[in-house]
């Protein structure tokens, strides 16, 4: 390589983010490099302010900067819901849509036999225990329709029976503006089960 050793530890760092490869992150280090001033300081900065700021909420698992995240601090979201999700993008996603207005649990992953992720590596008991304090009449399973998402998604159901909450989950099938010659087999099944009156 033609690079210095510190370039090329900034290259093999930014290789290991999702969606870069060592051709991208080589392309983006020397982009940067080449913006010092305007893009590579004020990231520098930015980052090392968010490593130092922000955390995990207590309560839910998203990311604040404080202990207790925004969602959980605001009254008005202690609607009795909480919605489950895989993890924090999941749900900025549902935050997006501003459609929801209860309360989140952030797993951090799905149930795994083969990497050896169990309930309590998600903190699945703790989730037990917030429907339980939080006196929670509906949890939203919103766990991607992947088999270990699935199977994440029946554990907690099972776990919760008896606990009053009543379990629901996201409906699957055809996304609005979907043609149904680009869909899969799956999706087009899910679409069919989950069908609704017109």
């Amino acid at each position: 390589m033609a690079g210095t050793d510190e370039i090329e530890a900034l290259i093999e760092m930014m290789a290991r983010l999702p969606g870069l490869g060592p051709r991208s992150a080589r392309r983006a280090v020397l982009h940067l490099i080449g913006k010092r001033g305007q893009l590579m300081t004020p990231l520098a900065r930015a980052m090392g302010q968010v490593a130092e700021t922000v955390r995990d909420c207590t309560i839910c698992g998203n990311l604040g900067s404080s202990d207790i995240c925004a969602i959980c601090a605001d009254e008005e979201r202690r609607t009795g819901q909480i919605c489950v999700v895989e993890d924090v993008a999941d749900l900025w996603a549902l935050e997006r849509g501003h459609a929801f207005r209860g309360r989140y649990h952030v797993l951090g992953g799905t149930l795994s036999a083969l990497d050896a992720v169990g309930p309590e590596d998600l903190g699945i008991p703790r989730l037990l225990d917030r429907v339980t304090d939080e006196g929670a009449t509906e949890v939203i399973l919103a766990l991607a329709a992947t088999v270990d998402g699935q199977t994440t998604a029946h554990y907690i159901a099972e776990a919760l029976e008896g606990s009053g909450a009543s379990v629901t989950s996201l409906a699957q099938g055809v996304p609005v503006g979907g043609e149904l010659d680009y869909l899969d087999d799956g999706t087009i099944s899910a679409a069919l089960k989950a069908r609704k009156a017109f």
